[in-house]
């Protein structure tokens, strides 16, 4: 996995989802069913839309998590999430939390409503550095960051632009051939 680069098996910026940071959730959505349909490279679909700028720079992401949280609002309420998954929530805990805070009782024709008034901006998970990679690392490198960052993507730079998106699906999908071609 050393002799491996990230530019090897990551899916190139052209052939990922996008849409601009002024649609709204429906769009995403959109935008998301209709990579499915032209994803031809790789048998796994995408499970984000990246978020684009003005300038055509990926500026966020919008995870299925990032949709699902943003379509139900009462969740603003509870806490970080990202802080509080890290504690170990038990699944009792968690089934009174849907309860006691009624998540997800709104009728389901509300979400066609609220897909169409959200924005993807204020939806949309912000990057961190720790969500880059360079294209030219190693892919025992860009799996230690999936890994320790228990992270589904990351994104692949060439200098300071993003050319595409390394995701675990692909990365473990390669290990699997790896292996398939081991003998005993």
């Amino acid at each position: 996995m050393k002799t491996k680069s990230v530019k090897d098996i990551m899916v190139p910026l052209a052939e990922y989802a996008t849409t601009h940071q002024e649609a709204t959730l429906f769009e995403a959505v959109q935008a998301l069913e209709k990579s499915w349909g032209q994803s031809r490279a790789s048998k796994f679909k995408h499970r984000a839309v990246l978020v684009l700028d003005q300038k055509g720079y990926v500026v966020g992401k919008v995870s299925h998590w990032d949709l699902l949280q943003a379509l139900e609002p009462k969740y603003r309420k509870i806490a970080d999430f990202d802080r509080l998954t890290h504690f170990g929530l038990n699944p009792a805990f968690m089934r009174s939390m849907v309860d006691k805070e009624e998540l997800w009782d709104d009728p389901w024709n509300l979400l066609c409503a609220r897909a169409s008034n959200i924005l993807v901006k204020n939806a949309m998970r912000p990057l961190s550095e720790d969500d880059f990679v360079d294209e030219e690392a190693t892919l025992a490198h860009a799996t230690h960051l999936l890994v320790m960052g228990r992270k589904l993507s990351v994104l692949v730079r060439r200098g300071d632009k993003v050319v595409g998106v390394l995701r675990i699906v692909d990365v473990c999908d390669n290990v699997c051939e790896m292996i398939k071609t081991c003998t005993l």
